[in-house]
C-alpha cells in the first residue's frame, strides 16, 4: 500500500523557517514526480513546488526565492524548506506523488503550517 506521511508543520513567527518532510512508503521514488500543495481555508488547493524524478523543479511565484523542494529517493522522502515565512503562507500543506508512467496520484493527510505573531 502507498502511504504518504507529512511532518514538520507548526506555529512560527513571520520571518521564521520550517522544514516539512513527506515520507512515502510502498513506492519506488525514482519513478515518481513529487510535489507540495497547500490549501488555506476558503481557498483552492494550490501547487507550491514540484520536483521530477529527473531533478527539475518548479515553484509557485508566491514562494520563489523563499522555499526549496528537495528529495531523497533512497529514503523515499521529499522535503520543503520554507524560509522568510509570511502570514499568507498559513495553510495545510500536502505531499503529492505521481507515477511518471501510469500517472497514478497519491496524497498525504497534510500538516498544518501557521505563520503568526
Amino acid at each position: 500500500q502507498v502511504q504518504l506521511v507529512e511532518s514538520g508543520g507548526g506555529l512560527v513567527q513571520p520571518g521564521g523557517s520550517l522544514r516539512l518532510s513527506c515520507a512515502a512508503s510502498g513506492i519506488v521514488g525514482s519513478i515518481y514526480t513529487m510535489r507540495w500543495y497547500r490549501q488555506a481555508p476558503g481557498k483552492q488547493r494550490e501547487l507550491v513546488a514540484a520536483k521530477t524524478s529527473g531533478g527539475s523543479t518548479n515553484y509557485a511565484d508566491s514562494v520563489k526565492g523563499r522555499f526549496t523542494i528537495s528529495r531523497d529517493n533512497t529514503k523515499n522522502t521529499v522535503y520543503l524548506q520554507m524560509n522568510s515565512l509570511k502570514p499568507e503562507d498559513t495553510a495545510v500543506y500536502y505531499c503529492n506523488v505521481e507515477h511518471i508512467i501510469i500517472h497514478k496520484i497519491y496524497w498525504g493527510q497534510g500538516t498544518q503550517v501557521t505563520v503568526s505573531s
